[in-house]
Order: structure tokens, then sequence, then C-alpha cells
């Protein structure tokens, strides 16, 4: 789970979010002399329930909000090795930041893009019309905009309660990530685990999230 691939702003109100681009390639170079493969959610999801394949030692490289790190930064990196990335779109934000030809080109570049809401608001304690919104709405605005499935979703701040995972249950996503530490099982359904990547963490310790049991 990344969010910033860059250099923290002075006084930024969450600096762990950001990765330096050095640190990323760091650990992507990690990944391939490991024997690691990036692959999407769908393809884990197909894997999964569907009797599907993937590749020896399968990983997700998810990105969290829209930042434009994303296609400048990340996307030629991931291109590189012939990888997808999974960008979980806030979808206001393409309005702001995150132009549509920018979104066009990752998804011709393979990368999967899935729901993070409309606004980015946490979704506990919300009423049925505002999740049906955030939760329901995102992913309809996102299928038209890009015509793909957006199979899977991701709460924001990874805050959810019982009513939010009906909402994306009801809004007909195969499944949804958290932020909640750890590696993805089958079971988890709604509430997939992530290894969250923070700013400044050593190789090291990447490497030894990535290999818990």
């Amino acid at each position: 789970m990344y969010h910033v691939i860059g250099i923290s702003p002075v006084g930024a109100r969450n600096p762990d979010l950001y990765v330096k681009q050095g640190d990323f390639i760091a650990q992507l170079r990690y990944l391939v002399l490991n024997g690691y493969h990036a692959v999407t959610l769908q393809q884990v999801y197909d894997f999964w329930h569907k009797g599907g394949t993937l590749p020896d030692k399968p990983v997700v490289l998810s990105f969290d909000d829209g930042d434009t790190a994303d296609f400048t930064v990340v996307a030629p990196l991931l291109d590189e090795l012939q990888w997808p990335g999974i960008l979980n779109l806030i979808v206001g934000r393409h309005q702001l930041r995150f132009k549509k030809p920018i979104v066009r080109a990752l998804i011709k570049a393979g990368w999967e893009i899935d729901s993070h809401t409309v606004t980015h608001t946490e979704l506990t304690g919300l009423s049925a019309k505002r999740l049906a919104f955030e939760v329901g709405d995102s992913r309809k605005k996102l299928q038209t905009l890009y015509h793909v499935p957006v199979n899977f979703f991701c709460y924001p701040s990874g805050r959810f309660d019982a009513a939010a995972v009906a909402a994306v249950r009801k809004a007909g996503y195969l499944g949804a990530t958290t932020t909640l530490g750890g590696l993805a099982q089958p079971k988890q359904g709604f509430l997939m685990h992530r290894v969250r990547v923070s700013g400044g963490e050593s190789i090291e310790s990447f490497a030894a999230r990535l290999n818990q049991r």
C-alpha cells in the first residue's frame, strides 16, 4: 500500500505517506531480485475463486488517492518491468489533479482502476444515501468514464463499519481493501489486508513484512 512517491513537503500532515523515489526504486529492485511478480487484484480474485493462475510470489502494488507521481514516476518504472499497478482513485480527484487522459494512459499500460469513493470521506456513520453515493456512484462514474469493471473498493483512511461493508457488497464490488496490516487472504473478501509501505522504512523492514506468514 503506497500513497505518494516523492518527498514529503514541510509541514505535511502525514509525512509517513511519502516514500522517496530512491526508496521506491530500491523496493522494486528487491521484489525483482527475489522473484516477485506484480499482478492485479482481479488476477488474485480469479485465482482464489475461479481457478485462474498466478505467477510465483505474486504481489499487488496499490496506490491510494491518485497523485500525479503515479503517472510521472511510478508508471514508467513499472512499465520497464511490464508490471501493472492498482490505482485506488478518488473520483473527484480526476477533475482537479488527475485528468482523464492520464487515467486512460495508465489503463492502456495495464493498470487496474478501483474506487476510493467520490470525496474520500470516512464511511463510518454515514447515512444510507451518502453511502450509496460514495460507494455505489463512485463505481458507476468510473465505469462510465473509463469503461473498466471497477470490481474492487478501497476504504478511505481504512475506516469501515458493518453498514459500509454492506454498501460495498450492494454496489456489486467483488472485494475491498483496508489498511489492516498483513497479507491478503481469500477469506478476507471485503476486508482484505495490505502491507503499508511508510516513508523512511528500511529495505530490511520492507522485506520482513512481505515475508510474514
